[in-house]
């Protein structure tokens, strides 16, 4: 028979990990939005920008994503908008 304390974890275990597919789910999310505003051409692009570098700095302090990972997806992000914006 399991011991309380393995079945108390592995129910930790499960609302941990619904909760960050849940918020990696949604920094997707975010992150898809602004490239297709980017894409499109939108005005808000820069305010998509800004929402989607929240969601990675969230996700990041959370620990859903290695911070060198936040840090490189944020980088490309920007790079994206530079390359897009008129010169």
């Amino acid at each position: 028979m399991a011991k309380k304390s393995s079945l108390k974890r592995l129910q930790q275990i499960e609302k941990r990990t619904l909760r960050n597919k849940s918020l990696k789910s949604a920094l997707r999310t975010t992150i898809k939005k602004f490239e297709k505003a980017l894409a499109e051409g939108q005005t808000d692009t820069e305010d998509k920008l800004r929402a989607a570098l929240r969601a990675l700095d969230k996700a990041r302090t959370k620990g859903i994503l290695h911070k060198n990972t936040a840090a490189r997806k944020k980088s490309r992000l920007m790079k994206k908008l530079r390359k897009n914006l008129p010169a």
